[in-house]
């Protein structure tokens, strides 16, 4: 059974009916990396009764400024309309594409630059 590490840094965000969660745990090779969850109160109609819904994205230090600086470019879209230049252009996302085709099972869709997560169909 796979002993399961304590997080060495917690921090919980209530923001109205949502919370976010910012956890700081440890890989078995002692690479540190973050999770951050967003946990909802969701009432079923069908039951009757409220249900926690969670949703979780692992952050490894790796991707940190790349994940900061998409962060930052989408808060200042927003806040200005200034479409700000990508974290990582275009022209390279098949470069990094071929590089993790053996790591992970892309299909052909992620491949396509006009696929965006508009398009994915999240069923709860």
């Amino acid at each position: 059974m796979e002993h399961r590490k304590e997080e060495l840094y917690s921090q919980a965000i209530p923001a109205g009916k949502r919370r976010y969660f910012f956890d700081v745990k440890e890989t078995r090779g002692g690479d540190k990396f973050v999770t951050i969850a967003e946990s909802r109160r969701i009432f079923d109609n069908n039951t009757g009764e409220f249900y926690i819904d969670k949703n979780k994205i692992f952050l490894y230090k790796e991707d940190f400024e790349k994940f900061r600086k998409g962060l930052d470019n989408a808060i200042t879209f927003i806040e200005t309309g200034i479409e700000p230049e990508p974290v990582v252009p275009e022209n390279q996302f098949s470069s990094y594409d071929e590089g993790e085709k053996n790591e992970q099972n892309f299909d052909n869709e992620a491949k396509d630059p006009s696929y965006t997560i508009d398009d994915i169909d999240f069923k709860y």
